[in-house]
């Protein structure tokens, strides 16, 4: 399994951290729309992501829900029939919840920063510091705090769930 460190925050002013975000990242911000479907699953989360009608990945991951720096293992499937993949997944296992985003990606270093525009919930921002397989995951938490404090990224702000539970929450 591939595996990362991962923070999630909310946000109030995204305007000074897709700034902020440009201002450290190598590469130019790239926008990308996003909807996920996730599945009933007992051990970990499995959603199917639409890119569009023939572009999307199957993602399995298993994440403790903590707020701060926590460790993400996970397996990523691409696929070009995301809606005939959802029609079996739907029939096989029910679907959980749907989350609709837009995504801004930028990337810092081997992270990815991303600053979602999540519907009916709200703005937020992501790193995930990708590790090699070998690696320790206290130098990507390492990496994810060292970054948490060039964002100003506060103890308050962090999120310790899916954005499908904090939708189901509303529910």
């Amino acid at each position: 399994m591939a595996k990362n460190i991962e923070i999630k925050a909310a946000l109030d002013d995204v305007a000074f951290y897709l700034k902020k975000a440009g201002s450290l990242s190598d590469t130019d911000p790239e926008i990308i729309e996003q909807k996920d479907y996730f599945f009933n699953c007992s051990n970990g989360r499995l959603k199917l992501r639409f890119f569009s009608d023939h572009n999307g990945e199957l993602i399995f991951y298993k994440r403790n829900n903590q707020p701060g720096p926590k460790a993400c293992e996970y397996f990523i499937t691409k696929t070009s029939e995301p809606g005939q993949l959802l029609k079996v997944l739907k029939k096989a296992h029910g679907i959980f919840g749907v989350v609709k985003k837009t995504r801004t990606l930028f990337l810092i270093g081997r992270c990815r920063v991303h600053i979602d525009q999540v519907k009916d919930l709200g703005n937020y921002l992501e790193f995930e510091v990708v590790l090699s397989e070998d690696e320790q995951m206290q130098v990507g938490k390492n990496e994810a705090d060292l970054l948490m404090k060039q964002f100003n990224i506060k103890d308050e702000m962090l999120i310790d769930c899916a954005y499908v539970d904090l939708l189901k929450s509303k529910q």
